[in-house]
């Protein structure tokens, strides 16, 4: 009866030791990105400008407004969301990407034959620091056509957000297209 018991202690150890082993395993392989963590790096950015007066100009169907705004965390969350949403990270998409990469410049570009809404996301450098960040998605089906291309860039000296820009093209069918275009710089 000890032997058994015995066992079966002996067992469960192993068994919780595996289970331990694995997870820390898998931990691990999360951690190690295909691609540029986009989504990372913004939210890290945004945390950097938190309370900054921003110059921002909205052009929506020609219709141009400028403004001196200040953005809080969560307002920053909400204007760079294109940015959060174009992150390739995702294991359906780990083998959709061609990566290209030089000395001043990272490009991830979908493959023709791979099907996801970012078509690439080129990030620039400068002295082993980003200095822009450029993508560009595309959605389309039978009825509806949408074109976004935004960009980032650094100020080199700060190392934080300088300026940024986002412009979308929308088209539904019959219907004229509608482009909305936002612009900020960040005033230190």
């Amino acid at each position: 009866m000890k032997q058994i018991k015995g066992l079966s202690f002996g067992i469960l150890f192993l068994a919780i030791f595996g289970l331990f082993s694995c997870a820390g395993e898998s931990s691990n392989k999360l951690e190690e990105l295909p691609y540029f963590d986009l989504k990372g790096f913004i939210e890290m950015k945004i945390q950097e400008i938190d309370s900054v007066n921003v110059i921002k100009v909205s052009r929506i169907q020609g219709e141009e407004k400028k403004a001196t705004v200040v953005y809080s965390t969560k307002d920053w969350e909400e204007e760079f969301s294109v940015f959060t949403d174009a992150d390739i990270n995702k294991t359906s998409l780990i083998d959709s990407y061609d990566t290209e990469v030089s000395n001043a410049t990272l490009k991830h570009e979908l493959f023709p034959t791979a099907t996801g809404n970012v078509k690439y996301i080129k990030i620039t450098y400068f002295e082993d620091q980003v200095s822009s960040i450029s993508i560009k998605m595309a959605d389309e089906n039978l009825f509806y056509n949408s074109t976004t291309l935004a960009e980032i860039y650094m100020n080199n000296a700060t190392k934080l957000i300088d300026h940024y820009s986002i412009e979308t093209t929308q088209k539904i069918w019959f219907m004229d297209a509608n482009n909305m275009r936002i612009q900020g710089a960040i005033k230190p």
